[in-house]
């Protein structure tokens, strides 16, 4: 760190055009009175979720030793970079997101209500849905209150919050995780233009034929600012001015990732059934573009709060990238088949490689005295365990990052059977210093997890 007489505001921006580019933090940003009190950057914590719909193959996925020294099961194989970031949490129940007696039999309905809400959702399938806040948006009262976006959702499947999904419930509880409130759940964008214009574009307006001149016009939002790019560089240190380029350059890459597979859409693929604007041909590249989009977004303090989900309850996609031709859905039924249970592990562990891509990220984007990935918590999870009879019991759940000095990593915990999922949710709010007393059916703090 390097100590000044003078320091940049953390909330600087960049503007031209109507363009704001928000900066990464910087050493120049902290006061150098508060640098000789304390030689590091106050460390801001950032919390994210990541969804995998339909449970896993739990054989498969759960360390077969508890504490720590506990080797990765195939499943887990591609975090094996960041195993002693990486917590285990075996033994969690959602209990909530079990059947009533009389309630309807959709069961992937139930599980996308109470999955981070610890509420039991109300069975409809009109608009008069409710569940409960979710741990995101409990995290967004508190970190979100120096951001500009209090949090941010994204997802990889097209979603629509109106008419019914699954028997007996509204889409609402399907194709989002975040309820900002009991009766206000949170749109899921899939739209890597639209989540970049959100973070970096032009507010002023939204009408596509605008946005299209703009386009054609092939003038970077970065153009715009870079005379007062240049002048910033003249007046920082050194070690300022490489992540200044490094952070701009990597938002100049996904800008052009973005203009790239807009451009492969328009040549390749009839008007009426192509894929909105933005939206890669290739789910690989999709995912990590909308995962650097999370990264961009922690990495410019634009938000401290995201969910993110690599697929949806009752997904049909396919994914020949593994040699999987039958839907996701499809596939988590009949387990006792021996082909499908090969299937749905390929599945499981090729969403847990574009997870790792997620977290090599992080690790890789400098933050403070640190790296992205050390001020980060990030939960990994599903609403079910054994896929076949919709179970919410024994969940798949991976806690990974530093958050902020107040994780330890390279743990597998077990917990008693019963113990509620909410607990960990109690658990990692206490952790990013959210005060919070419950959330959903919670009784108590995880002790293991809490002490580092």
């Amino acid at each position: 760190m390097i100590v000044t007489g003078k320091a940049l505001p953390r909330r600087t921006v960049l503007r031209g055009l109507g363009a704001g580019i928000a900066l990464p933090l910087l050493d120049c940003m902290v006061p150098a009175f508060a640098a000789v009190r304390n030689s590091a950057a106050r460390p801001r914590a950032r919390f994210g979720v990541v969804y995998v719909p339909m449970g896993a193959i739990m054989d498969e996925f759960t360390p077969a030793a508890e504490g720590a020294g506990f080797e990765l099961p195939p499943i887990l194989q591609p975090l094996a970079p960041v195993h002693d970031r990486l917590v285990v949490v075996s033994g969690l129940d959602n209990e909530p997101a079990v059947a009533l007696p009389g309630e309807p039999a959709g069961g992937h309905g139930r599980i996308g209500a109470a999955f981070l809400t610890g509420v039991h959702g109300k069975p409809t399938e009109g608009a008069d849905f409710q569940a409960g806040v979710s741990v995101d948006q409990l995290a967004a009262t508190e970190l979100g209150r120096e951001t500009e976006l209090p949090s941010l959702e994204v997802g990889l499947e097209a979603t629509d919050l109106a008419g019914a999904c699954d028997v007996g419930y509204s889409c609402a509880y399907i194709n989002t995780l975040s309820w900002r409130t009991p009766t206000t759940p949170l749109p899921v964008e899939n739209n890597p233009r639209a989540v970049f214009e959100r973070l970096f574009g032009d507010a002023a307006t939204t009408d596509p034929a605008a946005r299209a001149a703009r386009l054609r016009k092939n003038r970077s939002i970065l153009d715009s600012v870079s005379d007062i790019v240049a002048d910033r560089r003249a007046v920082l240190g050194a070690r300022d001015r490489v992540k200044l380029t490094e952070y701009l350059d990597a938002i100049r890459d996904v800008e052009l990732r973005i203009q790239r597979a807009e451009a492969q859409g328009d040549r390749e693929l009839p008007t009426l059934e192509r894929p909105m604007g933005g939206i890669p041909e290739a789910f690989d590249d999709y995912a990590r573009l909308m995962f650097d989009l999370m990264v961009l977004a922690f990495q410019a303090d634009l938000t401290r709060v995201g969910t993110f989900m690599i697929g949806k309850e009752i997904s049909g996609r396919t994914y020949p990238e593994i040699g999987v031709a039958e839907g996701h859905h499809q596939v988590t039924h009949s387990t006792a088949d021996p082909e499908r249970v090969a299937k749905l592990v390929r599945i499981n562990t090729y969403h847990v490689q574009l997870f790792a891509y997620y977290l090599e990220r992080l690790a890789a984007t400098p933050d403070g005295d640190g790296s992205l990935l050390d001020q980060t918590m990030i939960f990994y999870g599903s609403g079910m365990s054994e896929s076949d009879q919709h179970v919410p019991y024994d969940l798949p759940a991976l806690v990974v990052g530093g958050a902020a000095g107040r994780l330890k990593g390279g743990r597998h915990l077990r917990y008693p059977d019963e113990t509620p999922l909410a607990n960990l949710y109690l658990t990692m709010l206490h952790k990013l210093g959210v005060p919070a007393e419950r959330i959903g059916n919670s009784d108590g703090r995880l002790k293991e997890l809490v002490d580092l």
